[in-house]
């Protein structure tokens, strides 16, 4: 006999509403199905009423955690339709603000993901470097959370001596930190007893299920949309996805923490290559044609579809965003897994239901 649990949408460990009914026989998880749409709030239809540029800003409420990259990634997709060529210090201006978009984003799920196995002094270190990061955004583009530094053409905001320095003061503290949590993830005992072995998934399930971001090279899967996507800088930048092969939660993990690494040398060499001049390329007139984009976001990639039909306001606009695409490979990989370690396996996709539902 087997039993029907409801997981979420409300869970003291996740702070996702996802949703879920785990099919349990004794205390092993055999079965389980999603149900979507308990926070949808219609993001793609409201754009019909704003103009291409005042829907920027709903991109980036699509996701707080990603908002830089989501800006990003819908202006890039609109300079397309325009064949607008973006000045070059706007472009390693985004990448800096990505990076550590990408950087504060994992602190915030390594918090997470340490209150999940009953870490609670882990996780306010996390969250505590964390903090150091978002004073940093917070300093040069205005905001903490919702950055508005991305506009069609280039960006709103630039980068001060001042600014530079405070960045690279910031990098400079921050990763010795890392190192020292690094350390507990990695290597502490009871960490390692919860994680290694947890919800294997093979690299070949992981790429045939349509896996995205970390939770894809966690399998072993050597795949990052910042060195195939057609975005030069990153390459001259010389970044190289993290990739883990042993396909659990530990290795998702490990993938994370060595992402934060990689962002960091990321931000360092996009300062030390910062070219002078313009910010912006002005554009005029309205969108028209088709156009996708692609951008690793933390959790992923993202794709966004835009249709403009010559008037200021987009016929049509369409995203995927990566939970979306992790969802069915986290389904694949609960059957097997006890039902106190589900809320660890659902962490480690590090999921964005808000995001996925809009």
């Amino acid at each position: 006999m087997t039993t029907i649990i409801p997981f979420g949408p409300q869970h003291p460990v996740l702070p996702e509403p996802i949703s879920l009914k785990l099919e349990i026989d004794n205390d092993v998880v055999v079965g389980a199905l999603p149900a979507l749409g308990y926070v949808h709030r219609g993001l793609e239809k409201f754009i019909d009423t704003k103009d291409y540029n005042q829907t920027l800003y709903i991109c980036e409420r699509i996701c707080g955690i990603c908002s830089a990259l989501h800006g990003v990634t819908y202006v890039r997709a609109v300079e397309k339709l325009f064949d607008v060529e973006v000045p070059e210090r706007a472009q390693y201006l985004r990448v800096i603000w990505g990076e550590l978009n990408r950087i504060h984003s994992h602190l915030l799920w390594l918090g997470l993901f340490a209150d999940g196995f009953g870490f609670e002094s882990l996780f306010y270190e996390c969250w505590k470097y964390r903090e150091s990061v978002l004073d940093v955004i917070e300093m040069t583009v205005g905001n903490r959370v919702i950055h508005s530094m991305a506009k069609v053409g280039g960006t709103s905001k630039d980068l001060s001596k001042e600014h530079i320095d405070l960045i690279l003061k910031t990098l400079d503290t921050l990763e010795p930190k890392v190192k020292d949590i690094e350390k507990v993830f990695v290597n502490n005992y009871t960490v390692k007893k919860r994680l290694v072995g947890l919800a294997t998934m093979s690299k070949q399930l992981a790429y045939e299920a349509g896996t995205a971001g970390p939770t894809l090279r966690g399998s072993g899967n050597a795949i990052d949309v910042r060195e195939t996507e057609d975005w030069d800088i990153y390459r001259d930048l010389g970044f190289k996805p993290v990739v883990e092969k042993d396909g659990d939660c530990y290795a998702r993990t490990k993938v994370r923490i060595g992402e934060l690494y990689e962002s960091i040398k990321l931000v360092r060499n996009a300062i030390s290559k910062l070219p002078n001049g313009d910010i912006v390329t002005p554009v005029k007139g309205s969108p028209t044609g088709e156009a996708i984009m692609r951008c690793e976001m933390p959790r992923g990639e993202v794709v966004y579809y835009v249709k403009g039909k010559g008037t200021k306001n987009l016929e049509r606009l369409k995203i995927r965003t990566p939970t979306f695409a992790n969802i069915p490979s986290l389904l694949l990989t609960l059957p097997g897994v006890k039902l106190a370690d589900v809320p660890i396996v659902v962490l480690t996709i590090d999921p964005c239901i808000s995001c996925t539902e809009r």
